[in-house]
């Protein structure tokens, strides 16, 4: 089967365009993120990279979506959901970080390798950004990125239920 076949028949169905919007839309805010981090300047905090990781899982999920096998599978698109109900519970845990509704992590300008020396780590730390879970680094509208990424993380969370509301009403 040709990548093209494979795209058509990932997009005949409505939970599978659902699937793949999707997961095309966590890999578009990942790009976002990493144009943020290194086109335009901006670190990210530990809870930032969090942050990241669901939308990788949804993002790996495309790819997934067109293997036949794997398309077929009701987990796919559970999978799917799981990942932007975290992805949207961590955007607001930051949010809330960030807004000094409850306190963060206290390791929130990142840990170092217990393996240097004390000169080595004294450097290390001198040479690292330092980046702040509380700090708001750029924002839109009176939201900061974590606030987004909830909103846009729900917004995909939607178009998971639908793939697999669908999916089961496909396979029923």
């Amino acid at each position: 089967m040709s990548l093209a076949q494979g795209a058509a028949g990932l997009l005949a169905r409505p939970s599978r365009a659902a699937a793949a919007l999707a997961a095309a839309g966590s890999a578009g805010l990942l790009a976002g993120a990493f144009f943020f981090q290194h086109a335009m300047g901006l670190a990210p905090c530990p809870m930032c990279i969090w942050q990241r990781w669901p939308h990788a899982v949804g993002a790996a999920l495309g790819p997934a979506l067109l293997i036949p096998a794997l398309r077929r599978l009701s987990a796919v698109p559970l999978l799917g959901l799981a990942a932007m109900a975290v992805s949207a519970g961590l955007a607001l845990l930051h949010t809330g970080v960030e807004r000094g509704w409850w306190d963060g992590p206290s390791t929130c300008a990142g840990g170092q390798d217990a393996g240097m020396s004390t000169d080595e780590l004294l450097q290390a730390i001198l040479e690292a950004p330092l980046v702040r879970c509380t700090d708001v680094a750029w924002e839109m509208a009176g939201l900061s990125m974590a606030s987004w990424n909830g909103l846009a993380s729900l917004g995909l969370l939607a178009l998971w239920a639908a793939a697999a509301r669908a999916g089961g009403r496909a396979r029923g």
